[in-house]
């Protein structure tokens, strides 16, 4: 049964690096590497129990014992890496990000000791007196679940990070919010909460045979990671350059979370800069085009987009988004009193003052009044 999901995770990890190749995609590469590491998870559980390791197999189990499959110290990085690179495409390896891989370099040089020392020099099991493999060993697994949980947190703050830039960057983040990598985290955890869960409720976990169905439900939830991380590079293939503007919210300078406090010895100026940008937004009605940006309101007004996104977070106690979106709900509530409704649908409307589908719409439209558009509809009809 395993050999089923490591023969899928070997195709989708090469389908994976193919398209990172083809198209120049470091998310696609990294992605590829871990499908290939979780593979390669597999390998011992799998090959063992078809009796690989067994006194039948004298030779091959030899060989095998000295393979460091399991590189549990290297997808921590990998994942953390990966989610970097979808979340910002313009992102390299510093220097000091391989320091992060250090761990697992370090365990490559113990098992190259190991066999040099088993094999070559004495010829006769020292280090696998045990006859059990050293990728099996209880410390250096502990220590992988350590590591991973060490990484998924650093991910999950690095997603909620962007998650912030984003909102204060442009007017349609709910269209771009990377919902792959925030199920492929959920994904993840959901791999180190069986690992605890079969750990605990096992007590004869340490043997062989006892972890069968933890690799078997560890199997599932990589499946799942292989054809919806895939089908997410599909997607950002088929969907590039189209309706959207991507950015890299990254490289921006908007000055995040900045308060009314930085603008007190200037506070005329700060005045002016909220006061043209509500005229901008009701006079020339910036909030139709779907498509807008911090740094398009920046250019309308000719300043920074850290002096626009200052002005937004502390002149009007919200973020750019929801800050475009209260105009577009302000001014679809406008039509709908004036009974636009009646001549044409709610999506309608709502394309018309700049949202670019429906979902967000209502998500906005709820946000804004704790109502939905039809409940609003209701309402003002009565």
């Amino acid at each position: 049964m395993l050999l089923i999901f490591f023969f899928h995770g070997i195709v989708f990890s090469f389908l994976s690096l193919r398209k990172g190749i083809i198209h120049n995609n470091k998310a696609s590469k990294w992605l590829s590497l871990l499908l290939f590491l979780y593979a390669m998870y597999l390998i011992p559980y799998m090959l063992g129990y078809a009796g690989w390791y067994s006194d039948n197999y004298e030779y091959t189990a030899e060989i095998l014992f000295f393979i460091p499959f399991m590189q549990v110290l290297l997808i921590g990085p990998v994942v953390y890496f990966y989610s970097k690179s979808q979340l910002n495409r313009s992102y390299k390896l510093s220097k000091k990000d391989y320091f992060h891989f250090i761990p697992a370099i370090l365990y490559l040089m113990y098992s190259l000791v190991v066999f040099v020392t088993d094999v070559l020099i004495l010829d006769d099991y020292y280090f696998y007196a045990v006859r059990r493999d050293k990728d099996l060993a209880n410390w250096y697994q502990v220590t992988g679940l350590v590591s991973m949980a060490f990484y998924l947190v650093l991910s999950l703050r690095y997603y909620s990070n962007y998650k912030k830039l984003l909102f204060a960057t442009v007017s349609y983040a709910d269209s771009i919010l990377f919902k792959w990598i925030r199920n492929f985290m959920i994904a993840f955890l959901g791999i180190l909460v069986l690992r605890v869960v079969f750990f605990i409720t096992n007590p004869e976990w340490g043997e062989f045979g006892s972890q069968f169905w933890h690799y078997i439900a560890f199997s599932f939830v990589f499946y799942y990671i292989a054809i919806t991380g895939y089908s997410s590079i599909i997607k950002q293939i088929a969907l590039k350059g189209e309706k959207l503007k991507v950015i890299n919210v990254f490289e921006e300078n908007i000055g995040v979370g900045e308060d009314a406090t930085k603008h007190e010895e200037n506070d005329k100026e700060y005045k002016k800069w909220k006061d043209k940008l509500s005229q901008l937004m009701t006079q020339q009605k910036l909030f139709e085009n779907p498509r807008l940006t911090l740094s398009d309101v920046a250019n309308e007004l000719n300043v920074t987009t850290k002096t626009v996104s200052s002005t937004v977070n502390s002149g009007f106690n919200m973020n750019f988004n929801d800050f475009v979106n209260h105009h577009r709900i302000k001014a679809v509530k406008t039509k709908l009193d004036h009974g636009e409704h009646n001549k044409t649908t709610l999506l309608g409307i709502a394309l018309d003052c700049g949202f670019n589908s429906k979902a967000t719409f209502n998500r906005a439209f709820k946000k804004s009044t704790s109502l939905s558009p039809k409940d609003y509809l209701e309402k003002i009809s009565n």
